[in-house]
């Protein structure tokens, strides 16, 4: 097993609180009174999650907005944040970071209330987002078979983002954009969530995270390849073949919700593309316009 999942499956001997969602979601759900708060964290270290010549500024906002995605996965208004630093003695890069961490939370409105402060040799950051959340709050594992599966935006741009910031290649500017500064989609998350069966972020890869919601479910997950939204941009730099949608489909980092709803396409609250099905069985299944499509090596993004 992967040393992370492994890890993770050990926590669930202690995160036996209803709040925890049996650590399956992307975020917790506590009930405090009559408030419905939402809690997430995400670590960001360098070399693993961000380049080392990544602009400060702009991992000050990915920090926030992956947050942010986990809680618009859930349908929740973002309030305050925790932040966890490590100074490794480069305060010129530490006085850039501040000054973009402040943008970003000026951005979606939340408030700054606290976190802590660590020296060492290799920089790791951390944010823990508090949010509130009306009504339901769904999760990853409420979809049925029959649900249709969708997707928000589109799918890859932060992928060949992350190509052009190592200089593997040229691109457009908005795909550096889609990977050092992406948008979550807080609105859509609101109006989506008392529509859906289950809802999660893509941030891994749309692949994997398809099969995470339906490995919570119970369900298999059926996607028509030829469906997965992609930019102009996208297009255009990297092509349209099956094998730039596999590409597209592996990449992570899109800030995009995936969803299943029982509801038809026109009568959702926001844009989204119908992707596929959600079928009785396991698994993630792909076909396109030629049949079958066999199942990539790696889905996405996994932390070794």
């Amino acid at each position: 097993m992967n040393p992370e999942l492994s890890f993770i499956d050990q926590l669930r001997s202690i995160a036996t609180h209803p709040a925890a969602r049996g650590l399956l979601d992307d975020a917790a759900v506590l009930d405090v009174g009559g408030t419905r708060l939402v809690l997430t964290l995400d670590t960001l270290v360098e070399g693993v999650h961000y380049l080392p010549d990544d602009p400060a500024e702009t991992v000050a906002w990915k920090l926030v907005a992956a947050n942010a995605s986990d809680l618009a996965a859930k349908g929740a208004k973002p309030l305050a944040a925790l932040a966890s630093y490590t100074l490794t003695g480069d305060a010129a890069w530490d006085s850039r970071f501040i000054a973009g961490l402040g943008e970003a939370l000026d951005h979606f409105g939340i408030a700054l209330i606290g976190g802590d402060t660590v020296s060492a040799r290799e920089r790791a950051i951390g944010l823990t987002l508090i949010g509130e959340a009306d009504g339901l709050v769904p999760s990853r594992s409420g979809a049925h078979e029959g649900d249709a599966l969708f997707v928000t935006g589109v799918i890859g741009d932060a992928g060949l983002g992350l190509a052009i910031a190592r200089g593997e290649m040229a691109g457009a500017a908005s795909l550096l954009k889609a990977y050092r500064t992406p948008v979550p989609q807080l609105a859509a998350g609101a109006a989506l969530a008392p529509t859906v069966s289950a809802m999660m972020d893509v941030s891994d890869g749309l692949l994997i995270d398809a099969l995470r919601l339906a490995d919570a479910s119970g369900v298999a997950a059926m996607i028509d390849l030829d469906a997965v939204p992609l930019s102009a941009e996208f297009r255009d730099f990297r092509g349209d073949d099956r094998a730039a949608r596999l590409a597209a489909a592996t990449a992570g980092d899109d800030y995009q919700l995936l969803f299943a709803s029982a509801r038809p396409l026109p009568s959702l609250p926001c844009p989204a593309t119908r992707i596929g099905q959600i079928v009785r069985g396991s698994g993630v299944h792909l076909h396109d316009r030629d049949g079958a499509v066999p199942l990539p090596m790696t889905l996405g993004w996994l932390h070794q």
